[in-house]
């Protein structure tokens, strides 16, 4: 097993998604620990201290852009880096994203070599 790129927290209500991507970044390296919506990101986020969290905006309870928000304005988690990942691909929705802080922005259906693409220049400061 080599080096661990980085911690992530993927969060998706979607079961199939949140899979698919958590085992795709683990594949690469990534230690990768997982959320069922905006309430449970918030509840694990200080537990596993990620250095990126992957989130989808359509989501029950609490959706992407109220979770963003509240990492955004808490101390302990603002420093984290956050991919929105969302079938809401219009202008006005990517603006929302800068406008709380958002540091990527990935669109449904995604290509899986650029999510880790992304993922990993979030999570080291690096392209590939």
């Amino acid at each position: 097993m080599g080096e661990v790129l980085g911690r992530v927290l993927v969060v998706d209500d979607d079961e199939v998604i949140r899979q698919l991507i958590a085992v795709n970044l683990s594949l690469e390296g990534f230690e990768v620990a997982t959320a069922t919506d905006g309430q449970d990101c918030l509840e694990r986020v200080l537990d596993v201290m990620p250095d990126v969290i992957t989130l989808d905006v359509m989501m029950p309870f609490l959706d992407g852009w109220v979770t963003a928000q509240r990492l955004r304005t808490d101390e302990a988690t603002s420093h984290i880096k956050v991919m929105l990942i969302t079938a809401r691909a219009q202008d006005d929705d990517k603006r929302r994203g800068r406008g709380i802080g958002v540091d990527a922005y990935l669109t449904k259906p995604f290509d899986p070599a650029e999510l880790i693409e992304v993922v990993r220049e979030l999570a080291t400061g690096s392209r590939v």
